[in-house]
């Protein structure tokens, strides 16, 4: 790894790509938070009474909140870099050395994979959520409310944070990549000590992964089933209406989710290939680390497309079919 101890950005390296996605990733939050706080405000109900919003749209919610919270910390340090055309680890106190990086490196190394693990673990729980409200109707009834729903959000940044501390403590090492502007756990040599965090960490990534693809594909075959035992004319309203709620969330999960599984696999790969084949491509890192940002980007957007009313109205014609 050439950048380890770099002091400098290398020459040729531009800003602008980080400031796109940066944008982005920013507007695309916080109009997304907007549209939910739209939709809180209009189901409230006609007494003032609280509104009754679901457990699902309290994780739509906290998700929004983590990728928002992710752009307004990681991005800031990446345009400072380009900006003083300094690294990290210079920017940051302390830690001038290959082995140890700077304050600020290792800080943006923890950032990096926490807002990569932390927003896995709420689609996870989404996933589940749909599950249970189509195949376990009674449970889901009883236990999941939007209290629940809203703990499960600190507790899993918990469980988070504590996990992607380790290498802070020692099991992994925080490292600068090139070109000097972002720095995470080091993939690629330094023996078995340093690199068992990466491999856990793609290990779980991708379990988690097959974990939301199998609680989806059970979803769809559960709403299949229903729309297979319903009749085809005279159904009331009023019983179509909840299907219809649950196959807005289920559509909309699934576009989250093949998105997310795109663009968190390059990085599961890198992590394999540099413990295993002692790969030192750190373009093919910064490409993989850029493909995991871009999830925090799309999934905001997703849902405002989504939202839309002529986009949910085909989605729905082509169900129906």
């Amino acid at each position: 790894y050439r950048c380890r101890g770099s002091r400098h950005i290398e020459s040729g390296q531009s800003a602008v790509p980080s400031s796109v996605l940066f944008a982005a990733g920013l507007l695309g939050n916080v109009l997304a938070l907007l549209l939910l706080g739209q939709h809180r405000r209009r189901s409230r109900s006609p007494g003032g009474r609280p509104p009754r919003v679901s457990a699902f749209y309290v994780l739509v919610t906290a998700l929004a909140v983590t990728d928002l919270l992710g752009k307004c910390l990681i991005s800031p340090m990446v345009l400072a870099a380009y900006a003083y055309n300094r690294s990290l680890s210079e920017l940051g106190p302390g830690g001038r050395g290959e082995e140890q990086p700077g304050v600020l490196c290792q800080l943006f190394a923890f950032l990096m994979a926490f807002f990569g693990l932390a927003p896995t673990l709420l689609l996870l729980a989404m996933a589940l959520e749909c599950w249970l409200s189509l195949g376990h109707p009674y449970f889901y009834r009883r236990h999941l409310t939007r209290r629940l729903g809203a703990a499960l959000g600190p507790a899993a940044a918990g469980l988070c944070a504590l996990f992607c501390a380790l290498p802070l403590l020692g099991f992994g090492a925080p490292m600068q990549y090139c070109p000097g502007t972002w720095c995470f756990i080091r993939m690629a040599g330094g023996g078995p000590g340093r690199l068992g965090f990466p491999v856990l960490y793609a290990s779980l990534m991708g379990l988690l992964v097959l974990a939301i693809v199998a609680c989806n594909v059970s979803s769809m075959r559960q709403l299949y089933g229903m729309a297979r035992r319903q009749p085809r004319r005279g159904t009331p309203p009023a019983a179509a209406a909840p299907r219809m709620e649950e196959l807005d969330h289920l559509v909309l999960l699934g576009l989250m989710t093949v998105l997310f599984t795109v663009c968190s696999l390059p990085l599961i790969i890198r992590a394999y290939m540099g413990a295993f084949a002692a790969d030192f491509d750190e373009n093919a890192d910064l490409s993989a680390l850029r493909f995991l940002s871009v999830n925090s980007i799309v999934d905001p957007w997703v849902f405002i497309i989504f939202r839309t009313s002529v986009f949910r109205a085909f989605v729905r014609r082509v169900c129906r079919r």
